[in-house]
């Protein structure tokens, strides 16, 4: 078996995150894994949704997109249309799920913190980088906030990571990129806090059923990325030098 990709089952695409891409927003990074690119931002509100006022207890959200000529062909933005696809609803909701493991709401107050996910470039695995690059622009707003003086505890109980993995011609893979992700047998996605819990499976055959022993590979090679994940996670936070955030344009 040999992937379009020459990796080896295990081998995850390079994964870059680079932080304090936007002066504007409390925590930002780009993470890319191979060619996809996403852009994760995090801003902050002294304030909750409705449902939450007066409850002690704050949010976390997510948005997430891919730009226009993010993929091969240009695709319209869906503003254009006026309503989301359910794809991206179904992706937010994911993102949003997946953060909101990572923070005690009783600790942030009645706050709430947006991660929105731009999907600059798409070679497979949009979602799960998002997650793991939202984790980390989250981690920044939440030292932003601690240095400011804004909350006097921190929130967060552990990283958040996500990978994808799959079954290609019979052997589990971790990491699908876009020619394995398109003819692939069985696509999964995990997402795991970084002390080895289970946030998320989302797991379906594409071509071909699977067996609980090649679910049990995906998930061992899941978990394995994800430890290299939270690693780069907290590397590139503690290098994180914030800029000053720039005023408010007028």
């Amino acid at each position: 078996m040999t992937r379009p990709s020459r990796r080896n089952p295990e081998d995850t695409r390079n994964i870059v995150i680079e932080t304090d891409v936007n002066c504007y927003a409390e925590g930002s990074c780009m993470i890319s894994f191979g060619r996809t690119k996403v852009l994760c931002t995090a801003s902050f509100e002294n304030s909750v949704p409705r449902f939450l006022r007066g409850k002690g207890k704050g949010w976390l959200t997510a948005q997430y997109g891919m730009l226009p000529r993010s993929t091969h062909s240009r695709m319209q933005r869906e503003a254009s249309s006026g309503k989301q696809s359910g794809r991206t609803q179904e992706i937010q909701r994911l993102i949003g799920r997946s953060l909101r493991a990572a923070i005690d709401l009783d600790i942030l107050g009645e706050r709430q913190i947006t991660i929105d996910c731009d999907v600059i470039q798409a070679d497979g695995g949009t979602r799960t980088a998002a997650i793991s690059g939202g984790y980390v622009a989250l981690a920044l707003c939440v030292n932003q906030l601690l240095r400011e003086g804004t909350i006097r505890k921190n929130p967060l109980k552990h990283n958040i990571g996500a990978i994808s993995c799959g079954v290609w011609h019979g052997t589990p893979v971790a990491d699908l990129d876009y020619d394995e992700d398109s003819n692939i047998d069985v696509d999964a996605n995990f997402v795991f806090t970084s002390n080895n819990e289970i946030v998320e499976i989302q797991g379906s055959a594409e071509g071909n059923t699977f067996s609980k022993e090649q679910l049990l590979s995906m998930y061992d090679l899941a978990q394995n990325a994800c430890t290299e994940i939270f690693e780069l996670q907290n590397q590139a936070i503690e290098k994180s030098t914030p800029p000053v955030r720039a005023s408010k344009a007028v």
